[in-house]
């Protein structure tokens, strides 16, 4: 059993979250660029972008969970769906930023759309942070810190086990939120 102080101490601070961020949600943002680009050629660019978002959602979820925000885990299919909404909020904004490229300038380079997709997407990435760190991933973290009854006091246990193999003091106590 993991103690509420243990998932804390793995949750990691709000700097460190944003690089991590960047790193995992900016190398798949570059990936799907780059994947936009080549799946355009063959389709329509916002079909493109739809299926770039729903794969590239699916698996910066589960990197979010499994790394950025220290979920110790796979992604829920709650958190999913949550992501889900972010990600949709985003794919508009970068369709929304390519329409007015397109509108502005007749026929734009590669270069060019690259460099407004990715801006696009470097926005709506700050805003998706902001939600996923506050909200899809923030939840478990408060659960495990909230007893399941509110009524009902967490109970404390003395890990003997963790004493005796120098991990704690013998005076410490370990609290552990049991579910009921």
């Amino acid at each position: 059993m993991e103690t509420a102080r243990s998932q804390q101490q793995t949750a990691p601070g709000a700097f460190l979250a944003f690089a991590r961020f960047a790193l995992c949600g900016g190398g798949v943002g570059i990936a799907s660029s780059f994947a936009i680009t080549a799946l355009a050629a063959w389709m329509p660019w916002s079909l493109a972008n739809a299926a770039i978002t729903v794969v590239s959602t699916l698996l910066a979820t589960e990197l979010h969970a499994r790394f950025t925000f220290g979920a110790g885990g796979r992604a829920t299919r709650s958190q999913h769906a949550q992501s889900a909404g972010s990600a949709a909020a985003a794919y508009a904004v970068t369709c929304l930023a390519m329409l007015l490229l397109h509108q502005l300038v007749a026929t734009p380079g590669a270069v060019l759309e690259q460099i407004v997709y990715l801006s696009a997407s470097a926005l709506a990435g700050v805003a998706r942070f902001a939600v996923l760190r506050l909200v899809v991933f923030a939840r478990n973290h408060a659960q495990t810190q909230k007893p399941q009854n509110p009524q009902q006091p967490p109970r404390r246990h003395a890990v003997a086990g963790a004493a005796q193999g120098g991990l704690i003091s013998r005076s410490e106590s370990v609290e552990v939120t049991l579910a009921s």
